[in-house]
């Protein structure tokens, strides 16, 4: 199709606004708010590699924190006599540093737009380990009704909504539901606290067509693994084939 003169002129127009509009107001870094640089969006290279470094081993079925001898044969020492109902988790890295401040950003109610941009920005930087799990449906760890009305909504379900768009795979926030309103897990110290804290605290949506589903779980964040066992528990009893957890910072329990 030939383009016309005006349609042209229009191009240019938007073009050279654009070029106006970004040596007036230089885009800057939605972390650290240093100016961008060309060809750089939303992060600057800096954040980015921050970010999505994981300086460290982890255990390949809980996501632990390993030291660099452990032998693990599949579980760490701190996992291995866990009956978890998912597979593995997939980490982006630790809880500390800019990963944890962003993790605590995310929980206020200006976070839903970051947590969709870094839900698209671990997908990039983890296409191939995205990719080596063959999941087909991605479902976010669900808020309480309450405390989501309190927050404005939920980032799991922003940050699987940025995942699941450049994975290529259906996000499904409303096949899992949290049917039971429970204090946050931080207050309670303990591992055994922590799994009596969310036991039964989730139920898989009437109808939800799980049956023979490969699922991608998304959470914030990760400590004992007690939320995203009993997340995984309801989307297995429902028929789901096999969880496998996606978290962006794994804190140790």
């Amino acid at each position: 199709m030939t383009v016309s003169w005006r349609d042209r002129l229009i191009i240019l127009g938007r073009h050279l606004l654009a070029g106006a509009q970004h040596l007036i107001y230089p885009g800057c870094c939605l972390l650290c708010g240093q100016p961008l640089c060309a060809g750089q969006t939303h992060f600057c290279s800096l954040c980015r590699h921050d970010l999505c470094t994981d300086r460290e081993a982890a255990c390949p079925r809980c996501a632990g924190a390993i030291g660099p001898f452990t032998v693990t044969d599949g579980r760490c020492p701190a996992c291995q006599k866990e009956a978890f109902a998912f597979e593995h988790v997939l980490r982006l890295g630790r809880y500390e540093g800019l990963l944890r401040e962003v993790v605590l950003r995310l929980k206020s109610q200006r976070g839903e737009g970051l947590a969709e941009l870094l839900g698209e920005c671990w997908a990039k930087e983890a296409a191939e380990r995205f990719a080596a799990l063959h999941v087909d449906v991605l479902v976010p760890v669900p808020l309480h009704w309450r405390r989501r009305w309190q927050r404005g909504y939920n980032q799991s379900a922003a940050l699987g909504g940025g995942l699941a768009a450049c994975l290529g795979i259906p996000s499904q926030p409303s096949w899992l539901r949290r049917v039971r309103h429970t204090p946050q897990q931080t207050s309670r110290p303990t591992p055994a606290e922590r799994k009596a804290n969310v036991r039964g605290a989730f139920r898989a949506r009437p109808g939800a067509p799980l049956t023979g589903r490969s699922i991608l779980l998304v959470d914030d964040v990760m400590t004992t693994g007690a939320t995203a066992h009993e997340a995984a528990r309801a989307l297995r009893t429902a028929g789901a084939d096999r969880v496998i957890v996606a978290v962006l910072a794994r804190a140790q329990g």
